[in-house]
């Protein structure tokens, strides 16, 4: 066996003996990125209402265009300020592009950077965070190693971490140059496989506190989204926080369950490698985000509150008469996975699904059928169909 075989067969054995060896237990530092592109009145409430839960906030300050040229966003420095967290600007450099200019990149790198020191804004790091391949990974160690010597010795250099790149010994050299690492555990595997696996992150967290040196924390979903592919098999779009207008093609949406998240959080509390730090969630729950929980329901994750949720199915009269709306209503505080199948009174002679929801027959009557996963937040309630029922609307029921 060849050495650099051995050296990646040691890297994917369990390590869960490291995590149960940590002395430390209990509740981790939380941060939480705020990625949003458009600073509405929404995100500055959202700041303030769940910046008692934050250590600090991980902020979108630019990204790279097709030219590799920085763009800044527009950040709230004034809401930021108003949280008294500190903030530590994010830098995202797409991972598909061909090549770039490091001067002209670290130039416009500083600029922006400086513009926030300028502001309000207590600033305790900077963070870049670069998907890159696993074949790219000496080119970026060299770009960290620039920017590092640019930095003030005061100012640590967080980088975002891909699972993939844990079994290149390239690694080692670019997490040498940060002062921390965060990885990534959710939207890294093809779309089809799910948004978030809690089994699979375990053993890459494992992964990267047996390799580790350096403090690392762990990149956890709060949210959900819609992938698209094209009639060709590619992928379209992907939705997030606003519908996009997309072509013919298939769908699905891909969410993070509450509760599988949360397991794993408990697991971490209660045995986390020796290196393990704190949580970044992505991203901040904001009220008008239809894609993200709940800020309720992430409070409730993070604090290790009960998750129950009451999903009920109500008829609503309909616009014609004899006609009955069905409506799913949560009646909890917090989001839940909206029911596999709804089972439909055996009178009702017609009925149709909408919203993700289509009819089928079965051996005991009509149902309607989930097309796709998805959340209804607490006290939230969402239409998934229509139905005519002979003897009235009947008596229904929910199928998780």
């Amino acid at each position: 066996m060849s050495y650099s075989w051995l050296r990646l067969l040691l890297i994917l054995l369990p390590t869960a003996c490291l995590a149960a060896s940590s002395a430390t237990h209990g509740a981790l530092p939380q941060d939480a990125y705020v990625w949003q592109r458009h600073w509405t009145p929404e995100v500055a409430s959202a700041l303030a209402q769940s910046a008692d839960l934050v250590r600090a906030w991980r902020v979108l300050a630019a990204r790279s265009d097709g030219a590799g040229r920085l763009r800044a966003t527009a950040a709230d420095w004034s809401a930021l300020a108003a949280t008294k967290r500190p903030t530590i600007p994010v830098f995202r450099i797409d991972g598909q592009l061909a090549q770039w200019d490091e001067a002209r990149l670290l130039a416009d790198l500083r600029e922006v950077l400086s513009r926030w020191r300028a502001s309000s804004v207590a600033i305790v790091g900077v963070e870049i965070d670069h998907d890159c391949a696993t074949a790219r990974l000496p080119a970026y160690a060299r770009f960290l190693t620039k920017l590092r010597a640019e930095l003030d010795g005061t100012t640590p250099l967080s980088i975002t971490v891909l699972p993939t790149w844990l079994g290149s010994r390239e690694f080692d050299r670019v997490q040498s140059v940060a002062d921390e690492t965060v990885l990534q555990v959710h939207a890294v595997q093809d779309p089809h496989v799910g948004l978030f696996d809690a089994a699979t992150a375990l053993r890459w967290i494992e992964t990267l506190g047996w390799r580790s040196s350096k403090p690392f924390r762990i990149a956890l979903p709060a949210y959900g989204t819609r992938v698209s592919w094209g009639e060709d098999g590619r992928i379209r779009a992907v939705e997030s926080e606003a519908p996009l207008l997309v072509g013919t093609g298939s769908a699905v949406e891909l969410i993070a369950s509450p509760l599988e998240v949360a397991s794993l959080l408990r697991r971490l509390e209660r045995a986390r490698p020796a290196q393990l730090a704190g949580i970044v969630w992505f991203r901040l729950p904001t009220s008008g985000d239809s894609r993200a929980w709940s800020p309720a329901t992430w409070r409730a994750v993070i604090l290790d509150q009960p998750l129950r949720a009451r999903i009920e199915a109500r008829t609503a009269a309909g616009v014609q008469a004899g006609l009955s709306n069905l409506v799913l209503v949560n009646a909890g505080d917090v989001d839940a996975e909206l029911p596999q199948r709804v089972a439909l009174p055996g009178s009702c002679a017609i009925a149709d699904g909408v919203n993700g929801y289509s009819l089928a027959q079965t051996g005991d009557g009509p149902t309607l059928e989930r097309l796709q996963s998805g959340l209804l937040h607490g006290h939230h309630q969402q239409t998934i169909g229509w139905m005519r029922c002979g003897a009235g609307p009947g008596e229904m029921h929910v199928q998780p």
